[in-house]
């Protein structure tokens, strides 16, 4: 263990107030590829560009080509949780750890026990009708042809995340502020804090104590109190 994580792991074995902040990085551990990395969705070759497939306007035009896309590759029924989802959810059971902010969509903190989290993006567990508001899930969606369509009332299902274009939905802002607000260590991980609205929430901060744990650097190195170079996943191990 490097002089940083020792660091992390007093703050952490002398705190009952910490917050997480995740992005894509903490899911990639469990085989769900990011969105900028070299082998990530930005740098794959479609028809149109992911940014577009994944807005609210190519959505309503091109629902066919959008659930294509969608279902190829923003679904992963087999991920599984890894180091850094069971650590938090660790530190919640022992009354650490208040809350977990994430910009992923996968569900995977819930899975691996967390109940407390804040999901700025929506998740693909929750997909309702557009017509008359029916749950489905995210089988439902993955075994439809094409389009998929509710079985009671025929209207277009849409999964339950933020698209470009859409905003964030006010009640999780509110409860992912007043959780950084209040922290001692707020922890971000796994995020090159480059998507806003999002990557701004750590603006209200108000604490000493601000680690940024990622594989590279990000554009808040020169705010945080302690920065820690390495996979999440096994940086978390070692707490």
């Amino acid at each position: 263990m490097n002089e940083q994580t020792a660091q992390l792991r007093k703050w952490i074995e002398e705190s009952d107030n910490i917050v997480f902040f995740g992005g894509a990085g903490v899911s990639t551990e469990s085989n769900i590829p990011d969105f900028r990395s070299v082998d990530g969705l930005y740098n794959q070759q479609y028809d149109y560009p992911p940014e577009t497939i994944l807005s609210h306007t190519f959505f309503v035009r091109n629902p066919e080509e959008f659930y294509r896309f969608y279902k190829n590759k923003m679904l992963f029924p087999d991920a599984m949780p890894n180091g850094a989802h069971l650590k938090l959810a660790e530190w919640e059971q022992q009354g650490k750890l208040k809350a977990v902010i994430t910009q992923n969509i996968d569900g995977l903190h819930q899975a691996a026990g967390s109940r407390n989290v804040y999901e700025l993006h929506g998740s693909v567990h929750r997909n309702f009708c557009m017509k008359c508001g029916k749950f489905f899930s995210p089988e439902y969606i993955a075994a439809a042809e094409g389009i998929p369509h509710c079985d009671k009332c025929s209207g277009m299902i849409k999964p339950d995340v933020v698209l470009y274009e859409e905003g964030l939905d006010s009640d999780i802002i509110s409860g992912a502020v007043a959780a950084i607000r209040n922290a001692d260590i707020l922890i971000i991980g796994g995020t090159s804090l480059a998507v806003y609205p999002a990557a701004g929430l750590i603006d209200y901060y108000r604490g000493n104590k601000l680690v940024l744990v990622n594989k590279s650097s990000t554009l808040r190195d020169n705010m945080a109190d302690l920065v820690i170079n390495g996979k999440i996943g096994e940086v978390f191990s070692q707490l």
